[in-house]
């Protein structure tokens, strides 16, 4: 099934959600809703409440509690888009202007403080413990990867080790609770919702590698924004350390990659990415995206054979395939 058809077969509940997230971002106050609904309208993927659903389907699914799962998790997304935003001084998302770009920067912050708050204040609805337990940790590791990626700004030397870590608490992990959580909301046993919390870790994993490559490599119609946006900003990803291995690119391209520091993005950025791409970091950076996939692939495979665990894989399959 192709992911465009999955959505199709998903489109009442998903638009169940997309309401909920509307009515839930709605404020008495006029420009935090005018604020909040900005980066609503703006669209994407959902890939957070899909993956809610899918993994509730192992369970006693009930649309009304999974929801408040699935509309709290892409809250969260969505503010972390708002603060992200600010950090890197971004100017355009999905083709659209950002909250801070179109208002400023106060207004920013306070609107994306504004939406993880109505996310928390949704979830509270659900009495299970465990969820909120897992969504405060989840949280909590957010945050810090949101301060690593802050102090590696444009450091070369970082390892690898470092970034995987980062992308790990940025991103994967926000998309292994939406597995996870789905599946407890649903009523699932421990060993059922650790699989699919594994399976989305590792999605999440090749999902953000996936986003550094389309950075890289994409058109700024395919991604929204210009190409080459995060080393602009200073965000070394996992291609650029791969290519800094080899003595003779680094030679070259770390020179450029201080002259986008130096000149805020002004100059070096053209020349940096021909010398990534030129690189073995690209295709490096696409053989761990493959293996990835594969662990998320596994992880499914003590799974029951229903009609989501196909879903799932196919969205793996999607994932890795992504092109630019």
């Amino acid at each position: 099934m192709k992911l465009l058809d999955l959505y199709a077969k998903m489109k009442h509940d998903l638009n169940v959600i997309e309401n909920e997230l509307e009515a839930v971002m709605t404020s008495d106050h006029a420009l935090l809703s005018e604020t909040s609904l900005h980066l609503l309208k703006a669209g994407g993927k959902r890939i957070r409440p899909v993956f809610v659903l899918l993994a509730g389907k192992f369970g006693s699914y009930n649309l009304d509690e999974l929801k408040k799962v699935a509309v709290a998790l892409e809250l969260i997304h969505m503010a972390s888009l708002v603060h992200d935003d600010v950090i890197d001084d971004a100017d355009t998302r999905r083709g659209q202007l950002t909250v801070k770009s179109k208002w400023d920067n106060r207004i920013a912050m306070y609107t994306g403080d504004y939406i993880h708050a109505k996310a928390l204040l949704t979830i509270t609805d659900l009495k299970n413990p465990q969820i909120h337990q897992v969504l405060s940790k989840a949280m909590v590791e957010m945050c810090i990867g949101e301060m690593e990626q802050i102090r590696d700004f444009f450091n070369t030397s970082q390892t690898v080790r470092n970034y995987l870590l980062r992308i790990r608490r940025k991103t994967a992990l926000l998309i292994a609770i939406s597995c996870q959580l789905g599946a407890i909301a649903a009523g699932c046993n421990n060993t059922t919702s650790q699989n699919l919390y594994r399976f989305g870790y590792n999605v999440g994993m090749a999902f953000q590698i996936g986003d550094d490559l389309l950075d890289l490599c994409g058109t700024e119609k395919q991604i929204g924004k210009p190409p080459g946006s995060d080393i602009r900003q200073g965000n070394i990803t996992l291609p650029v350390l791969f290519a800094l291995e080899d003595p003779v690119v680094a030679e070259e391209l770390l020179p450029e990659i201080n002259r986008i520091r130096d000149t805020d993005g002004q100059a070096g950025t053209v020349r940096a990415l021909q010398l990534i791409k030129r690189s073995s970091g690209i295709a490096r950076a696409e053989e761990l995206v493959g293996r990835y996939i594969a662990k998320a692939v596994q992880a499914l495979e003590e799974l029951p054979a229903i009609p989501a665990k196909k879903n799932l894989t196919d969205i793996a399959g999607f994932i890795a395939k992504r092109n630019y």
